[in-house]
């Protein structure tokens, strides 16, 4: 019972953890919601970094309270796409605010321990994201490849 309870506990943390970071503030006169993950990053590369910290803490309080391999790579997934293009200066402010990566998190979460979801291994998510990045990879170099064909020849 002790453990339910710890679990709960470091869960209830994390939810809140998520609010604040994603959804506690309102822009008056509007129903669009921010947090401290679009303020922080506001600062140029360092607040980017410390909003991705603060999301692998969340993420890494998860997965050592029982979350799946797959909740967890799915979790990171969304974090490394808010870190990415998060960075970009004031349109990745703007994808901050509508994104909402660690209340995603929470969904995932919610998802995982209450409906049973989401059961197995990381390789789901991994091996089509590896799928995606070496297509992408191998189009740059070839674009690459034939820019520079074509200004030195």
């Amino acid at each position: 019972m002790q453990i339910a309870s710890k679990r709960k506990s470091a869960i209830t943390h994390v939810e809140s953890m998520a609010k604040w970071m994603d959804s506690k503030f309102t822009i008056p006169g509007t129903d669009i919601k921010f947090g401290f993950d679009a303020l922080i990053g506001l600062i140029p590369g360092a607040g980017d970094f410390a909003t991705l910290a603060i999301s692998g803490y969340m993420i890494t309080i998860l997965a050592k309270n029982g979350a799946s391999g797959f909740v967890v790579a799915r979790m990171a997934l969304n974090i490394v796409i808010d870190a990415l293009l998060g960075s970009v200066p004031i349109l990745g402010d703007i994808f901050d605010v509508a994104f909402k990566a660690n209340i995603r998190n929470m969904k995932l979460m919610q998802e995982h321990y209450v409906e049973d979801r989401h059961k197995g291994g990381a390789w789901k998510v991994i091996v089509p994201v590896l799928l995606v990045l070496v297509l992408v990879v191998g189009t740059l170099a070839w674009l690459s490849y034939t820019f520079f064909v074509w200004v030195f020849s």
